[in-house]
């Protein structure tokens, strides 16, 4: 199974008044790792539209556990893998370390999505090509 780990520092920004991090910086985090964990695996975002026909691969369902706060200057690490391979989707799984420690656990669902053959003014999920999925079946 292909795991891409990244480090990041914690930013003056990325926090809240209390000086820990505002939650929604979290999942932006988690939206760069996915594309950073793609591209790893040889296939960028802007690669995957182009080659299969698609207008995107959005998010469709997305939920985090927070388990120990950080704070800005912390260093994290992000620890991102596909979980389950579906059809038309996919799920994301990040785990967060602060140190040695699980910080959070997050997941999130993508769908692949494309012009609809029989009326292109609407979108279609489409299959995920086996490629994609090998590579990361593959490690």
């Amino acid at each position: 199974m292909f795991v891409h780990k990244r480090e990041v520092q914690i930013q003056w920004g990325d926090c809240d008044p209390a000086n820990i991090v505002y939650y929604p910086r979290y999942f932006e985090m988690f939206d760069d790792s996915t594309s950073i964990m793609f591209e790893a695996a040889g296939f960028s975002k802007q690669d995957i539209v182009k080659r299969y026909g698609l207008v995107g691969i959005p998010m469709v369902d997305t939920r985090a556990r927070f388990l120990i706060p950080s704070t800005h200057g912390d260093w994290i690490r992000i620890e991102s893998r596909v979980a389950a391979w579906r059809r038309s989707s996919f799920d994301v799984r990040h785990d967060v370390y602060k140190g040695a420690a699980l910080a959070i656990e997050a997941f999130e669902t993508r769908v692949l999505v494309g012009r609809d053959p029989a009326n292109p003014d609407k979108l279609k999920s489409a299959p995920v090509p086996r490629d994609i999925v090998a590579r990361f079946e593959q490690g």
